[in-house]
């Protein structure tokens, strides 16, 4: 089943009790199945009140016989300051089991917030009328995905997110690192089990180590910090832009991947992560995807197309997020994309959702390949 339906009555029962009580909650998924979560138990340590909500859905499919297994007890949610490395955690908005490596500070760039009027800058040339707004700083974290729930991500184009330039004579060749992720620190749902190793990925162990001592009990290894300190340019996510048209709000988070020599000249290269989500009550459907896309070298770029990565999601109430990854090169160092996604509501008609503009700038300094993977 859809995860995002046991998100919806979980975040409302956390937002509850949050407010006055440090919480606990259990709840149990069916491991063989996927997330299917069957209900949740919260009961408060400061006085006892317990509270409770059920998400049910049936699956035809399931095997029967299968047990809904405990995954573990969640922890109050942090208001203030950051997560540690180790922290385990389900998704809030895509449901997964997954586990903290290291946190980044971003650059959030919110055009839902009305900046003063001294502070408006200029539309980019061509760009669609959207207020500039100076950054906010905030926490977002490298995690690993559990590879038991990747398959069933429904909302998601793909569960990997980080991608590099391949070691290869291609110059459009990519090759991806699986179960990685960022994650934004509200999207966080805290939690702690007795597993010594509750995360079934391939890096776990070799990340990460079982210290009953510590809080939480997983510390990083030596081979992590060496992994982050020699790939932390290819990793580090700097930016990230919001804007939301008509309750639909669209997230993107650019990052520079490096240059590459091609038929005499520089090609350079960045990923774009994109979440849409549903902030209203209606059901939506994109339908098409309109870029435009200004390089430095002075060319200016239209790309117009049926949906995003081959698909037309459709926002719900039960499942109002999607998102996917893609790339784009330009023959100069710096650029700008901005856009619009066509949605199409229920009776038929259309409206515009407008990407926000995101600056595409390469680093300064020369990188070397990213090193430290052996699958």
């Amino acid at each position: 089943m859809a995860a995002s339906a046991f998100r919806r009555g979980l975040l409302s029962t956390v937002s509850k009790y949050n407010r006055k009580h440090t919480h606990r909650i259990a709840c149990g998924v069916d491991l063989s199945s996927g997330f299917e979560p069957h209900s949740l138990w919260l009961q408060c340590r400061a006085c006892g009140l317990s509270g409770g909500s059920q998400q049910k859905r049936f699956m035809s499919s399931r095997p029967e016989g299968k047990i809904l297994e405990t995954v573990g007890v969640f922890e109050a949610l942090k208001q203030h300051g950051k997560y540690e490395t180790g922290q385990l955690f389900l998704h809030s908005v895509f449901g997964y089991r997954g586990i903290v490596l290291f946190p980044w500070h971003a650059r959030l760039y919110d055009r839902d917030i009305t900046p003063p009027i001294a502070d408006s800058k200029p539309d980019l040339p061509g760009a669609h009328t959207s207020k500039e707004v100076k950054g906010k700083t905030h926490t977002y974290y490298q995690v690993l995905i559990d590879t038991r729930d990747c398959p069933h991500i429904s909302q998601r184009s793909q569960t990997e997110a980080v991608t590099f330039l391949a070691n290869h004579d291609d110059s459009r060749a990519l090759y991806a690192i699986p179960g990685l992720d960022y994650v934004s620190h509200e999207d966080i749902l805290p939690y702690n089990a007795t597993e010594q190793i509750p995360i079934q990925h391939e890096l776990f162990e070799r990340f990460l180590v079982y210290n009953p001592a510590k809080s939480p009990p997983f510390t990083p290894r030596d081979t992590l910090k060496a992994w982050q300190e020699k790939n932390h340019p290819w990793l580090e996510l700097s930016d990230v832009h919001r804007e939301t048209t008509e309750n639909i709000r669209v997230t993107v988070i650019p990052f520079y991947m490096g240059m590459r020599e091609a038929q005499n000249s520089h090609v350079y290269w960045w990923r774009y992560c994109i979440r849409l989500e549903n902030m209203g009550n209606e059901v939506v459907q994109l339908r098409e995807r309109h870029w435009r896309i200004f390089s430095l070298s002075g060319t200016l770029e239209t790309v117009r197309g049926r949906g995003v990565v081959g698909r037309e999601p459709v926002l719900s109430k039960e499942q109002p997020a999607f998102q996917y990854s893609s790339h784009v090169s330009l023959q100069a160092p710096s650029g700008h994309m901005w856009g619009t996604f066509r949605i199409e509501r229920t009776d038929g008609s259309h409206f515009d959702v407008r990407i926000p503009p995101f600056s595409l700038e390469s680093n300064k300094d020369d990188k070397a390949p990213p090193a430290g993977y052996t699958f």
